[in-house]
Formats: structure tokens, C-alpha cells, sequence
């Protein structure tokens, strides 16, 4: 159990599945837009997205976590989050299938991370909230990039 008090989280879906980042990351959703494509880097990297003429990183949510690619459809988004990694905050667009809505959610109730039965490393999972409707998964965006990954991000923008 965690400490008292909410959190209200962007909810998302990726797939079945529900995820969810903590409001203060995100900084804004766009609707999905074709980015400009940047040779040579990771697979889940996407390309750049312009935003009032800055270049943001955009990823693949779905490939970073090891899910299947899927095509967009008119429901994908990217959700612009402040990555807090090796003392700086990097600017990421993350896709998603679809963005849910805002919840909040009681901090007693966020469950840690279990160690199996999950399809992602458990480093990535800062918590998970069972709901009436299933689980969300609490996303610690910070953990999904490594050094090693935060400087190919940075290189390729």
C-alpha cells in the first residue's frame, strides 16, 4: 500500500490493456499526425512531431513495451510528456491507441508492481489500480528509458 492522498493520471489504452502517467508529465494531446521519419534509430522510434514549430521525439508506445505494431486508426494519439531521466527532463511524444480520460485515484489502493504474469519488465510499472472495469497499469515513464536509450533519443533528435 502507498501513502495517503490521489493521484490523477491520464488514462490510456494500448490494445486491451489500460495504462495510465500521472497529469503533472503530460503536457498536452495531440491527434495522431504522420511524423517526420529519422533514419537509424531504435525500432520504436518513430520520427519527430511538429509542435508550434518544435521538433519533438515521438515513440511507438506499443513496440517500446513489446507489443505488435498496429496501424493508426482516427482514436490514436500522442501524449506529449515531460520524461524526468539523468537529472533533465526530456520531451517525448508517446502513441497510444486512445486516450480515456482523466481519473484519479486513491494512493492507498495503487498495488506495486507484481514480479510475474506480466508481458513488461516490472521496473516499468510504478503500480497498478484494479477498478471495476480491470487493472490500469501506472506507467514510470522514467524507467522505460534507459541512459543508453535517453541518449539515442537524443542523438537521433
Amino acid at each position: 500500500m502507498r501513502s495517503a492522498g490521489e493521484l490523477q493520471a491520464v488514462t490510456f489504452g494500448l490494445g486491451a490493456e489500460t495504462f495510465a502517467v500521472p497529469v503533472a508529465l503530460v503536457r498536452e494531446i495531440l491527434d495522431w499526425s504522420e511524423t517526420f521519419r529519422i533514419p537509424n534509430g531504435p525500432d520504436y522510434l518513430m520520427g519527430l512531431t511538429d509542435l508550434r514549430g518544435e521538433g519533438i521525439t515521438t515513440i511507438d508506445l506499443r513496440l517500446r513495451l513489446g507489443l505488435p505494431h498496429v496501424a493508426p486508426t482516427p482514436s490514436t494519439r500522442i501524449l506529449v510528456v515531460d520524461v524526468p531521466v539523468d537529472g533533465r527532463t526530456l520531451v517525448l511524444g508517446l502513441v497510444v491507441d486512445r486516450v480515456l480520460e482523466v481519473s484519479t485515484f486513491d494512493c492507498r489502493h495503487i498495488g506495486d508492481a507484481p514480479d510475474i504474469g506480466i508481458r513488461w519488465p516490472s521496473r516499468y510499472i510504478a503500480g497498478v489500480v484494479k477498478r471495476a472495469e480491470g487493472f490500469v497499469v501506472l506507467v514510470d515513464v522514467a524507467q522505460i528509458f534507459s541512459s543508453a536509450d535517453t541518449a539515442a533519443l537524443v542523438a537521433a533528435a
